[in-house]
């Protein structure tokens, strides 16, 4: 069967919008590993910057992550941020992004995060054994990169402009959401 996107196929903005919104399980359906293999870790981030999107368009905080298989650079998870929309303190778009991946060795796979990670889902990426992780953010937000290396964990920072202006925008916009989203409902009062 051939896919939509192949080793002919450009990796465009629109071809990575496909991939984000789509299932991780009906990815196949979508891409060949052959364009797999094609998409560098910019490609990733964009694709973790339109899960942020998304998020911001449902309502929710901006934060997208997903998470490649090192050896075959296929996408195995992803998720964004759903705290407003499921209503739960910590869908955070790297726990969505694991949830989705399940039961895998995560010490095979980099997770590319639009965001630098809270301190729970870096204390997460550590115990899951990730052995690299790419953060797109470190302007609006940062301070669990250390924590990740003193781990054992490559940090690589690839910051990606429209992430870095859609999470500044939604912290103007609503900041105690952004304030909840890291600390809690407390913290707003």
């Amino acid at each position: 069967m051939e896919t939509l996107l192949n080793a002919r196929s450009d990796v465009s903005q629109a071809a990575l919008a496909a991939i984000a919104h789509m299932p991780t399980t009906s990815l196949p359906v979508l891409m060949d590993d052959d364009f797999a293999r094609r998409l560098t870790d910019a490609d990733f981030m964009r694709i973790a910057v339109v899960l942020a999107q998304k998020s911001f368009d449902e309502g929710g905080c901006p934060i997208g992550a997903l998470i490649i298989d090192n050896a075959t650079r296929r996408i195995v998870g992803k998720g964004h941020n759903t705290l407003v929309q499921e209503n739960h303190p910590y869908h955070h778009g790297e726990t969505s992004a694991i949830r989705d991946a399940g039961r895998i060795d995560f010490s095979r796979t980099t997770l590319f995060t639009s965001l630098s990670p809270c301190e729970i889902c870096a204390t997460l990426l550590t115990m899951r054994g990730f052995s690299r992780v790419v953060v797109g953010d470190v302007t609006n937000a940062s301070g669990t990169e250390p924590l990740l290396q003193s781990r054992g964990v490559l940090v690589e920072i690839l910051e990606d402009p429209r992430g870095v202006e859609l999470y500044a925008r939604f912290r103007a916009e609503k900041p105690e959401l952004d304030l909840e989203d890291w600390k809690g409902l407390c913290a707003t009062r």
